[in-house]
């Protein structure tokens, strides 16, 4: 018996029967043969570890634009972050860990430069609109390995399109992903917000702090027990009542005195202006994108979205070094003026 069969029996034997196992996988678009030692969900897991995008999302923002300092999260520490307490739930209730961790791994290689602001900027200027989780899933189905995808399996490319709060996976696993992409930014973005003295840990509003705890170290506590708890022995993935509200407090009580802070914010009208002139640049100039998204624009794809498909995939500092390319005159450019 192969190791792999080995592994799917003992994920029978062992997995609750909520489990996504394996062997029911709906499988891949294009079929493959199966390795010898990996599961499909593992490999899947893999193959997003080493793809091009996910390596780019440590040069990405999260919500602090070029914060000055080391310790501010990234997209890539997001999306670590998401996964780590994706796994710790999932292990809890004895779901499919690789699929958890797959999804986790995945569900934001979308993600534009400069955080949500360029996210916004596409959506305006792509006539068919721009959603990250979409882009997650339209990377590693068209765009990675220079148009070929990686060819993941269903129940990961539907977890990582269904990971918004608005949308529903149709996993278990996926939904414990879900829920952990909110519980890792809600505690992040109040830790950076505290380094940046934005906010201090008292300000956050005290009946919150009652139900969910007075740290970050509390409230992770809280919420990952909360959500294993609430799920025991269930096909569902829920929070109880009184915390999933506390959590939606604690993401308005966000929305208000951080994520629409001009102190945090402020350079964001900047890198919006410079993204839609990167935008309106590539629109007249399609010659000076790279030649395999030429050959999507060839192949049928529209040139809007092709653009989108080139400027989403850029980090933070590729995306001011081409602008500073088109937009500013050569001698400026030199270092010392």
């Amino acid at each position: 018996m192969l190791i792999r069969e080995k592994i799917e029996a003992m994920e029978r034997e062992t997995l609750s029967p909520y489990a996504t196992l394996n062997e029911n996988s709906k499988g891949r678009d294009i079929p493959e043969p199966e390795c010898d030692i990996r599961p499909m969900f593992q490999r899947d897991r893999d193959r997003i570890l080493h793809c091009k995008s996910f390596r780019r999302l440590k040069n990405k923002t999260q919500v602090f634009l070029s914060p000055m300092g080391d310790h501010y999260r990234t997209r890539m520490s997001h999306t670590l972050e998401v996964s780590q307490n994706a796994r710790t739930i999932g292990k809890a209730l004895r779901l499919n860990e690789d699929l958890v961790e797959a999804i986790a791994l995945g569900h934001d290689l979308g993600h534009t430069p400069f955080g949500h602001a360029g996210e916004a900027v596409l959506n305006e200027c792509v006539s068919d609109g721009f959603i990250h989780s979409e882009q997650s899933v339209r990377i590693v189905e068209k765009l990675e390995k220079d148009g070929e995808g990686l060819n993941l399996t269903w129940e990961v490319r539907d977890g990582m399109r269904n990971h918004q709060m608005d949308t529903m996976p149709a996993t278990p696993e996926g939904k414990i992903v879900r829920l952990s992409d909110k519980i890792a930014y809600v505690n992040a973005d109040i830790d950076d917000a505290i380094r940046a003295n934005l906010l201090s840990e008292e300000d956050i509003p005290k009946e919150i702090r009652n139900v969910l705890g007075h740290s970050t170290r509390e409230r992770l506590d809280h919420l990952i027990h909360d959500v294993i708890i609430n799920s025991m022995d269930s096909p569902d993935i829920k929070m109880s009542d009184e915390t999933f509200q506390a959590m939606t407090d604690l993401r308005n009580f966000l929305f208000t005195n951080v994520y629409k802070n001009p102190t945090a914010k402020g350079e964001e009208v900047k890198a919006k202006r410079m993204l839609k002139q990167l935008f309106e640049y590539y629109t007249e100039h399609m010659e000076d994108i790279p030649e395999k998204f030429l050959r999507m624009v060839k192949n049928g794809e529209k040139e809007d979205r092709v653009i989108a498909d080139y400027i989403s995939g850029m980090t933070d500092q590729y995306a001011v070094t081409k602008f500073n390319e088109y937009f500013q005159p050569r001698a400026w450019q030199t270092d010392g003026l």
